[in-house]
C-alpha cells in the first residue's frame, strides 16, 4: 500500500513543479501574435497531414472544453490563422487546416518556446528526463 504522507507530498511537488515551469515557459506568450491555446491549436494541426487534423483531436490535445476550443477555432478562423470545413468522413464533425499566416506564426513561436522548453528541462538528466516522461505517463494512465 502506497504510503499516504509521501503520495500528498509527492503529489504536492509535482503539483508546485508544474505551477511554476507553467509560469515560466508561459512568458514565450507575452507580446506575441499568438495566445498559449492558439499556440496549442497550431502544435496539433500542424502535425498532422497537410497541416490537418479533426476538430476532434485538436480537442482530445488540449486540456480545454469541446465548447471551448469551438470557439477558439472560430476565433482563429476569423483571424486568419485555420480554415475550418466539415469533415467529409463523418458529418458531425470538422476538420482544421493550418493557413500559411498560422504555420508560419506557429514556426517563429515554436523556435522560441522549444528553446525554453529544453533551458528549463536541462536541470535534469536525459536519463531523468525519460524517467519522468513514464512516471508521468503512469499517472495519465497511458
Amino acid at each position: 500500500m502506497t504510503d499516504r504522507r509521501l503520495a500528498i507530498a509527492a503529489w504536492e511537488s509535482l503539483f508546485r513543479a508544474q505551477h511554476e515551469v507553467l509560469a515560466e515557459i508561459g512568458q514565450d506568450f507575452e507580446g506575441h501574435e499568438l495566445s498559449s491555446g492558439e499556440y496549442d491549436v497550431l502544435l496539433t494541426v500542424t502535425r498532422g497531414e497537410d497541416h490537418t487534423a479533426r476538430l476532434r483531436d485538436v480537442t482530445a490535445n488540449m486540456l480545454i472544453s469541446q465548447p471551448s476550443v469551438s470557439r477558439l477555432v472560430d476565433r482563429m478562423v476569423t483571424r486568419g490563422l485555420v480554415s475550418k470545413c466539415p469533415d467529409p468522413q463523418d458529418g458531425r464533425g470538422a476538420l482544421i487546416r493550418a493557413t500559411e499566416k498560422g504555420a508560419t506564426m506557429f514556426r517563429r513561436l515554436a523556435t522560441t518556446h522549444g528553446r525554453t522548453i529544453a533551458e528549463r528541462m536541462s536541470v535534469l538528466t536525459d536519463d531523468e528526463l525519460a524517467q519522468l516522461e513514464k512516471l508521468t505517463a503512469r499517472l495519465r494512465g497511458v
